[in-house]
């Protein structure tokens, strides 16, 4: 049991910087110039088109973050045979990277603690009132972490609502696209970091706002 919490705890860290749904443009920068230079770092006969597909992001942008680093002085370019080109991290990439791993896991473990911390606060309200199934509202991290968490309590995790997802199945748990289709449930958790605001909207159109509940973390304005 140990391991299997460990290992979902760092795909969630892994995972966060880029899920976090309030990330300014600063964050995406550092965490985008961080995966360049970990992919160099590993191969350094990496093409372009490799490159984007590592990163998830569009040829042109992949180029554009590339020519970044190259200009910052974080990579250098050497030709190659069969017009290939070599790229290799300077001192001062090496540099870079060990400080944007830093801030990154800094982030990472910030957002873990508070999420963790906001989510104990309502399992304690659960506890309080005696509320024995839950349903998620939200395929993410946030779910993740609140899966992790739920260990310590009694009650039972119903399933998960998700309107936009197309995923069947998520922590071993049904994901419903329709509200209606739901399990029976006493209280409703909002988990959703992308559309959380939406979620919530939707949520107290169709179930008595006094069983919705929402972490701190995610900032919602319940009116």
């Amino acid at each position: 049991m140990f391991f299997n919490l460990q290992s979902r705890l760092v795909h969630i860290l892994n995972a966060i910087v880029y899920t976090v749904h309030h990330m300014n443009n600063k964050d995406k920068d550092d965490s985008l110039t961080l995966e360049i230079l970990q992919v160099i770092e590993n191969q350094n006969d990496v093409t372009q088109r490799h490159l984007a597909d590592k990163l998830g992001v569009a040829l042109g942008l992949a180029n554009s973050y590339l020519k970044r680093c190259v200009l910052k002085g974080l990579v250098k370019v050497q030709q190659a045979p069969a017009n290939r080109y070599l790229y290799y991290l300077t001192l001062k990439g090496f540099a870079e990277k060990s400080r944007l791993t830093a801030d990154y896991l800094s982030t990472s473990f910030n957002f873990y603690r508070d999420a963790s911390s906001s989510i104990t606060q309502i399992y304690q309200q659960y506890e309080a009132t005696c509320l024995k199934r839950i349903l998620f509202c939200g395929v993410s991290e946030l779910a993740e972490i609140a899966s992790i968490r739920s260990h310590d309590y009694k009650f039972n995790i119903v399933g998960i609502f998700d309107p936009l997802t197309d995923k069947k199945n998520f922590l071993d748990l049904q994901v419903i696209n329709d509200l209606k289709k739901a399990p029976v449930f006493d209280a409703c958790l909002v988990t959703s970091l992308s559309d959380a605001q939406e979620l919530f909207a939707l949520l107290n159109k169709n179930i008595a706002p006094e069983i919705i509940y929402v972490p701190s973390i995610l900032g919602i304005n319940r009116n």
